[in-house]
């Protein structure tokens, strides 16, 4: 699902050449219509979230999906600027809620000594996405003039079907919960259950009776202003290099549409690699913010030396780009999953991630005006590079990232029981304050 989402989502980069010339879009305006998605899907995170809880994963997964495969497929009909921001709004509207939903899932699945792992190979699915789209978007786009359409309109065409094919299929085998699965035993749900129950009651020790948080109040909390302001500073500097790669790419010269494609892919082929491994370690040593803090510091310096070197070797340097801002996204994750309750996780995730993932808008339409002022993105990597050393000073004042951590809720904080003790009667690792 993740794969066919964030192809549908980023396919946009590649299209940019041809898109531009047969609508008439300047550079700034394609950056703005990029990045108008992620105000729509700021706008609509929350609600989104909170009709998943009410109509459970697999009938809202499911509609989220073959929704944005309607409007992804529209997308080949675009004929001025003004139905482009239309659609791209409306495909933030149709995706939101997706990421935050799969997110809380897990927290439903998984005990947190498995969420870094698990986060971790979902997220390799749009690090997957990134190494696909670029050869089956550039070989689509060679269809250019094939019964009078272009290759931009075929390639988003196709692909925007693919997703609600799928759709079809998630719905098929999707389960909603542990209690729900077919491939489990009952010994094995119950086990399940029971494991992340303890560490439930856990977080609730210092509650009261279970009442589920504000979610206004969250944002009164410093460590979420924190959290939203480190995935923003992620996402600013993931997707400028996603959907400005190609365009990067380009400017090596002499490269037709699927063999910039294929080149897109090689710095997305280091980052799978880099997510899987960093999810493993962070899991292994139970430490998650000297990984995190590591990973920005890589993406920052990669940013970095693009700007100083030939295309060719900047490619080399986006690599290394690739291989610290992707990764960093599901290690952050994990932290704010130990830090809430389940009273305030999914609305607490949903918000992090919408207000996070302003920074897909801000990243491309800060590029288009700066492409247009200059004609270079050189001036966009820099700041990339001040944003990801920003992100990595600020995670050294977040708390929790750790297994041994205390776990707070927005009313208070809760120690986290040990392997073996009774579920509320956890041995205390700091005073519990309220």
């Amino acid at each position: 699902m993740f794969v066919a989402n964030y192809m549908d989502r980023v396919n946009l980069g590649f299209a940019q050449d041809q898109l531009r010339a047969d609508v008439g879009l300047s550079a700034a305006a394609f950056g703005l219509g990029a990045g108008i998605f992620f105000i729509a899907y700021a706008i609509f995170e929350v609600p989104s979230n909170m009709l998943m809880e009410r109509f459970g994963a697999k009938v809202w997964l499911t509609r989220i999906m073959i929704s944005w495969g309607v409007v992804a497929t529209a997308m080949a009909f675009v004929n001025s600027a003004g139905m482009f921001y239309a659609l791209r709004f409306l495909l933030g509207v149709a995706e939101a809620g997706f990421f935050p939903a799969v997110i809380y899932y897990f927290s439903r699945w998984l005990p947190d000594s498995h969420r870094g792992r698990a986060t971790s190979i979902f997220l390799m699915g749009s690090g997957t996405a990134t190494v696909i789209v670029g050869p089956i978007s550039g070989a689509l786009l060679e269809m250019h003039g094939i019964w009078g359409h272009s290759g931009w309109q075929w390639m988003f065409f196709i692909e925007g079907v693919v997703s609600v094919v799928l759709g079809f299929v998630v719905y098929r085998f999707l389960d909603s919960s542990v209690e729900s699965a077919t491939w489990l035993t009952q010994d094995e749900k119950d086990g399940l259950v029971t494991v992340i129950d303890q560490e439930q009651q856990g977080r609730e020790a210092a509650g009261r009776g279970g009442a589920t948080v504000s979610r206004w109040k969250l944002l009164a909390d410093p460590q979420m202003l924190l959290f939203l302001w480190i995935y923003f500073a992620i996402n600013v500097a993931l997707y400028a290099v996603t959907f400005w790669l190609p365009s990067i790419v380009d400017d090596i010269g002499g490269l037709g549409d699927f063999q910039v494609g294929l080149v897109t892919a090689v710095p997305w082929l280091f980052a799978i690699a880099a997510v899987y491994v960093s999810g493993r370690l962070s899991d292994r040593i139970g430490k998650r913010r000297p990984i995190l803090v590591g990973l920005l510091l890589v993406g920052g310096t990669g940013t970095l030396l693009a700007v100083f070197v030939s295309p060719w070797v900047g490619l080399g340097a986006l690599c290394l780009a690739a291989m610290g801002f992707k990764p960093a996204s599901p290690i952050f994750w994990t932290i704010p999953q130990s830090y809430l309750d389940a009273r305030a996780s999914a609305p607490g995730i949903a918000l992090i991630n919408s207000i996070g993932n302003l920074g897909g808008f801000v990243a491309p339409t800060a590029f288009g005006l700066i492409e247009d002022a200059t004609g270079s993105t050189r001036a966009g990597l820099v700041g990339l590079t001040v944003v990801g050393f920003l992100a990595a000073l600020s995670v050294l004042f977040v708390r929790g990232g750790g297994r041994n951590d205390t776990v707070r809720t927005a009313r208070g904080t809760a120690p986290r029981p040990r392997p073996g003790t009774a579920p509320g009667t956890a041995t205390r690792i700091g005073p519990a304050t309220t």
